[in-house]
């Protein structure tokens, strides 16, 4: 058995029946490079059997605590069928792109099943209407709750599925997670290390707490005025109200080409600038649109993984910490964002993301469960979360060549994540093969328009990339 870290475990305390805590990964496969030039269900169910040793999250369900006592643990799901994880459908009808996406909105909407394996994969076909889509290609929609898994090791997870040629040759190295036995923990010893965890958390957090006492004090100091002097604020947007359960999904892809062509273009500025640029001549024309434009930049939150280089393959869960950056959306200008964000981002790593991400690490694993799953639950409520931040971009790089799964070549993915009551919007933006897409998700409430908003998207690179050449 294995328990849950902090991390790992808060992310089932703040989920509530409107704002589910999985990812789910989209990947749109072109079957005709497949050596019978198809593929069928029981192909993919087979491939993902050959390939369950490469993670534990495929085996392993949770169990959790009365009244989260302490955190829950992994223990090997002794029921375990591959087949009750997978399922397959075809696109209703007119099958077009904004179809297949609500299909993957309602789809991403419903909650797992949380005494199984926290993972699943719909296989959608019928994607032929679909602009720049070959005829017969298929979709995979992969779910995967973010208490077992982050952005970083899901991309492994994803990357351990496929292969680098039609033959099935792997894409990654293939690690081997020995297939456990092993029984549930019984009542005594679960009780045991929960009053040992608890009895022991205060002791731990004061040591924290005074090792770091000095960095605390700056670290608030900093947190509460900008690199100017002046009070931070967040201005109040549509994004932070309430988040209902009927998501939104909709996604455009940009040419990484073009993204380093306009990084090139800005001495010192990186493709995460770029993206945090294209967002922000979104987010100014859509809300300008709307009339509901505010004087001061919105906040953006984006990760920081904390896995040192190459570590990728080691085991899964969370591993992150954030930074909130602030978005030049009050600036016309396209070049001019992108020189503000990448100041911007230069500052805010060098002054927040050290201290901070390590003192929040620290002290996180000494908080007792009950207590930090009382926190999460207040925090999901919406009343801290919009002070913080107007919306959530995360940028997780992947593999920069072809990849195949039953012979079937991969040729566009997608990414959703959950959203929070008063986060109610997230810009995820994967990267595949010379591409990246920008997904959007959000409410029906918030963003009635998405389709709009990916419009504001394209336009808003259009101008940065036509600026920079």
């Amino acid at each position: 058995m294995q328990q849950l870290s902090a991390q790992d475990a808060q992310f089932l305390y703040i989920e509530t029946g409107n704002n589910l805590t999985h990812v789910m990964g989209v990947n749109i496969y072109n079957p005709s490079t497949a050596p019978s030039g198809k593929v069928r269900f029981k192909d993919i169910i087979e491939h993902v059997e050959d390939r369950l040793g490469t993670s534990p999250v495929f085996r392993r369900r949770l169990m959790r605590l009365p009244y989260d006592f302490d955190h829950p643990y992994w223990v090997e799901d002794e029921y375990f069928d591959v087949e009750h994880h997978m399922f397959h459908g075809r696109l209703p009808e007119p099958g077009d792109w904004r179809q297949f996406c609500i299909h993957l909105a309602r789809h991403f909407s419903r909650p797992m099943d949380m005494n199984r394996p926290l993972w699943d994969m719909y296989i959608i076909e019928g994607l032929d209407r679909i602009k720049g889509i070959p005829r017969g290609c298929y979709a995979i929609a992969t779910r995967v709750h973010h208490a077992a898994i982050d952005g970083t090791s899901a991309m492994h997870f994803f990357n351990a599925l496929s292969d680098i040629d039609t033959e099935g040759t792997p894409a990654v190295e293939l690690p081997q997670w020995p297939e456990s036995s092993a029984e549930s923990p019984s009542t005594v010893t679960v009780l045991e290390r929960a009053l040992v965890s608890n009895i022991q958390s205060p002791v731990k957090m004061a040591g924290t707490l005074l090792r770091f006492s000095p960095a605390i004090f700056n670290t608030i100091v900093k947190s509460l005025s900008s690199e100017g002097g002046t009070s931070r604020k967040v201005p109040a947007t549509r994004f932070n109200q309430a988040v209902s359960p009927h998501k939104m999904f909709d996604a455009t892809v940009f040419s990484l080409a073009d993204m380093k062509q306009i990084k090139d273009s800005i001495e010192d500025s990186t493709i995460n600038d770029v993206v945090l640029a294209i967002c922000s001549g979104a987010l100014r024309s859509y809300l300008e649109f709307h009339d509901e434009l505010p004087d001061e930049p919105l906040v953006a939150v984006a990760p920081v993984n904390k896995r040192s280089k190459g570590a990728e393959s080691e085991a899964p869960g969370n591993k992150i910490s954030a930074m909130s950056v602030a978005l030049p959306t009050n600036i016309a200008d396209p070049i001019e964002r992108l020189l503000t964000i990448r100041d911007t981002t230069q500052q805010t790593k060098a002054a927040k993301s050290g201290i901070s991400a390590r003192l929040m690490t620290d002290l996180s694993q000494h908080v007792p469960a009950a207590t930090m799953a009382g926190v999460a639950r207040l925090v999901a409520g919406g009343r801290f979360t919009s002070k913080f931040c107007n919306l959530f971009i995360s940028n997780v790089p992947g593999p920069q060549v072809p990849l195949y799964m039953n012979g079937a070549q991969l040729l566009h993915t997608f990414g959703l994540a959950p959203l929070a009551d008063g986060m109610g919007l997230f810009i995820a933006t994967p990267s595949y093969n010379g591409e990246m897409s920008f997904s959007i998700i959000s409410a029906r409430e918030i963003m009635p328009d998405i389709e709009f908003f990916r419009e504001c998207l394209e336009q808003s690179f259009s101008e940065l990339l036509e600026a920079a050449v």
